[in-house]
């Protein structure tokens, strides 16, 4: 694997922003996380497809990275390349008939704040949810009851090595915090289906889903959102409390005494000390109530 001979190829000659050792921190909602050893912002999808090239003939791993709203990067970093997509990847425009067609790259919170200024309603379940809307495709992003993967009537891919694929929105089997996409494609853009009512109507919807969330949860310290999926029926948050660990640290990470299923950055925390907590309060509820907790925090550069 060579890294610096992939650097020095697509350094200049891409339509890309292309640097070694990134602190990924940087990156990430966490603040945490070491360097990427080498990270490329591709603003084109000739910039991206070239990337990839490089990066397979080279040898070189690489991920896909949205705005890092939900990974926890490793101490240590990652010896591949880490890739965001920008530049064109990230406009959107709205159609005639109420759709938002929009680059995965585009910021979620700027989607749902001009479907809003649009008249064009059903973002409203993702108001407060940080991150990209490739993001929010992938994991399905929304609440217990309202997903994203419901509004979308196609997703646009690229299936490295061979091309551009479209799915119906109808061919994606979507459920709680999950999609049927395969994780070796790469979304490029996804189409929405929005249906027109009173921006005023859907201002106080959307003020109303952020005031709840700043009521119960930990958004004054750097986090990645919730740790654990919900059982069915059950709260995690509820279930880690019930194990008297809410409010419990180690090193700079604490699960929050606002919320027991986040755990904060309060300052110079490691992902080693993140993944302490993580593993505490999994085997805790496991102990207790026999629940084997799903972890929706994705990991990066901890090995296999």
């Amino acid at each position: 694997m060579s890294v610096f001979n992939a650097y020095m190829t697509l350094s200049g000659a891409v339509d890309a922003d292309v640097r070694r050792d990134e602190r990924l921190s940087r990156h990430t909602t966490y603040r945490i996380g070491g360097p990427a050893a080498l990270f490329v912002a591709a603003h084109s999808y000739a910039a991206l497809a070239r990337t990839l090239s490089v990066l397979a003939a080279e040898g070189v791993e690489w991920v896909i990275l949205g705005k890092g709203s939900n990974l926890l990067v490793a101490d240590e970093g990652y010896d591949g390349c880490v890739i965001t997509l920008d530049g064109e990847f990230s406009r959107h425009s709205f159609g005639e008939d109420g759709t938002l067609t929009a680059g995965a790259g585009a910021s979620l919170a700027r989607l749902v704040n001009d479907a809003l200024k649009a008249g064009l309603s059903g973002l409203e379940p993702c108001a407060g949810i940080p991150g990209t809307l490739g993001g929010a495709v992938s994991m399905n992003a929304g609440t217990r009851r309202e997903w994203i993967g419901g509004l979308v009537r196609d997703v646009v891919v690229l299936r490295p090595g061979e091309g551009m694929h479209r799915y119906a929105g109808s061919e994606i089997e979507w459920g709680y915090r999950s999609t049927s996409l395969p994780t070796s494609e790469i979304i490029l853009e996804a189409t929405l289906e929005l249906k027109p009512a009173s921006p005023e109507r859907i201002a106080e919807d959307v003020d109303a889903r952020l005031r709840r969330r700043r009521e119960r949860q930990p958004l004054g310290a750097p986090s990645c959102g919730s740790v654990f999926r919900n059982p069915a029926g059950q709260s995690v948050g509820a279930l880690i409390e019930s194990c008297g660990l809410k409010g419990a640290t180690c090193g700079g990470a604490q699960i929050s005494p606002e919320h027991a299923n986040f755990i904060v950055n309060r300052g110079g925390a490691t992902a080693a000390d993140v993944i302490s907590l993580i593993s505490r309060a999994h085997d805790a509820v496991r102990d207790r109530f026999g629940i084997d907790l799903l972890c929706e925090v994705k990991l990066l550069g901890f090995g296999a």
